[in-house]
């Protein structure tokens, strides 16, 4: 093929990577040909640093081979040699896998960065490829005044998202991003491509539970929904809190978004000593929801607003950062009430106050979330559950990490002695005991079953992978 188009579809000329994918690497991995369908890369080769790497810098691992793939040919090439080689295979698409099970070391790692496209197949669905970016999808679909339920943090591809379920501010309205999902394309651990199409139970397991664990998604079909025209957010704080108080400030957040619209989101933060909440809203402001804004400022110290903006640059507001960090965040358990973590909650949330760089989130979840045909269309078995929290640590200085994780590991320990079990896949933690239960609860075992039938050997492993 021409120079000119291989170069193309490489796609990584932003990065300032200079490819020679017609060079043959290392002769004792004489198979590993690129071509157009698939470019290979060995420790050594400059675009190897680059494409191992991240979201997290805290995690550094080398794979002994990385191929990017270009479509659903290049993938199971891909696939079908780390098998002669009896190579482990991790699935990267935007690299954020919190504990980096998108990448391993000495074996293979299955870059999807370049299948990206979107492609509308009429007004209302679209099927866009695994490593697609919300900040990217969003460009697309906005503007024509349709939206998929995704999170806020604009790098964050499609792909990993749905397979462990996705949630975000707009979730409460449409549900999770996998209930929005109609048909997979995937390359399993034969090297076949197969299609979810007449095949019920592998979309049902797509639906949160394939983060890398039976087949690389190459691409998925999605089932747009009308877009709110507008978000307003609303933000409160209480500032230089006691243990106390920001427990009762939690408590009563708890008992006021109960009964939260489900155009609404909020987020309760304890950052050190400032507690934070966050509302937004779509929809209009009934009396309702103006109680719920007084009932808030009752309990904070400051209130702000922001004037009604137009969906598309909302969202903007919560991109977050789009560069690597070091930090460690992680699933800290889902709640139905106050009551789940009453007991704890004063040794957490101490814990907590006195480490800077620590932050404990809570986020509503419920409303559509809940629907009882999404729950039997999904391997997602947390439905049941009001809220979800996570806990973040962040750190500039490699001498900071110990101590912020053997803290972090602390605020775990205290929630897991108390029978806070249940946690999001999408937010792993390494060291959670009985994570199988922990992310997959009762439908554990019906995965193990899809994993037998796609993957029999085992080739797409990591850390907490499931087991077949």
């Amino acid at each position: 093929m021409q120079r000119k188009k291989f170069m193309q579809l490489a796609g990584l000329s932003s990065l300032g990577i200079l490819l020679n994918p017609f060079k043959l690497i290392a002769d004792e991995l004489v198979d590993f040909k690129s071509n157009e369908h698939v470019l290979y890369y060995k420790k050594g080769d400059p675009s190897y640093e680059i494409l191992r790497k991240g979201f997290n810098k805290r995690i550094d691992k080398y794979p002994q081979i990385i191929a990017q793939c270009f479509d659903e040919i290049g993938i199971s090439e891909a696939v079908k040699l780390a098998i002669k080689k009896k190579m482990p295979i991790a699935v990267k698409s935007s690299g954020h896998c919190m504990e980096g099970f998108s990448c391993n070391n000495d074996g293979m790692v299955i870059n999807l960065s370049s299948i990206n496209s979107i492609e509308w197949l009429d007004k209302n669905t679209i099927r866009v490829g695994s490593a697609c970016t919300l900040s990217k999808l969003y460009a697309e679909i906005l503007p024509k005044g349709k939206y998929l339920p995704g999170g806020s943090c604009a790098g964050v591809a499609i792909g990993g998202l749905t397979l462990g379920g996705g949630y975000g501010l707009l979730s409460r309205k449409f549900g999770l991003t996998c209930d929005s999902l109609s048909v997979v394309k995937m390359v399993d651990g034969n090297g076949q491509i197969v299609s979810s199409e007449n095949n019920g139970e592998l979309l049902w397991g797509c639906k949160g539970g394939n983060n890398g664990n039976f087949g690389v998604v190459s691409t998925l079909t999605y089932k747009l929904h009308d877009a709110p025209k507008s978000m307003q957010s609303f933000k409160f704080r209480s500032f230089k809190v006691s243990t106390n108080r920001a427990k009762s400030i939690m408590e009563n957040w708890f008992t006021i978004t109960k009964n939260l619209p489900n155009d609404c989101f909020s987020a309760f933060v304890l950052n050190q000593q400032t507690v934070y909440i966050l509302l937004t809203n779509t929809g209009i402001q009934t009396g309702a929801f103006k109680k719920i804004i007084e009932q808030l400022k009752s309990i904070s110290d400051k209130s702000t607003q922001s004037v009604q903006q137009p969906l598309i640059q909302a969202l903007k507001n919560y991109y977050g950062k789009q560069y690597p960090l070091n930090f460690k965040n992680a699933s800290a358990g889902l709640y139905k009430d106050f009551e789940s973590i009453a007991g704890c909650a004063n040794e957490a949330i101490d814990i907590v106050r006195k480490m800077p760089g620590m932050i404990y989130q809570i986020n509503t979840l419920g409303g559509k979330i809940q629907q009882s045909d999404f729950d039997t269309a999904s391997a997602f078995p947390h439905r049941a559950f009001n809220y979800f929290s996570e806990l973040q640590t962040y750190w500039e200085q490699p001498s900071q990490q110990s101590k912020l994780l053997l803290r972090f590991q602390e605020v775990q320990d205290v929630f897991f002695k108390h029978g806070i079990k249940a946690q999001y896949r999408n937010y792993p933690d390494i060291n959670f005991k009985n994570w199988e239960s922990a992310y997959y609860a009762h439908n554990y075992s019906r995965l193990k079953q899809l994993k037998n039938k796609y993957d029999p050997n085992d080739f797409f492993r990591f850390e907490q992978s499931v087991r077949g």
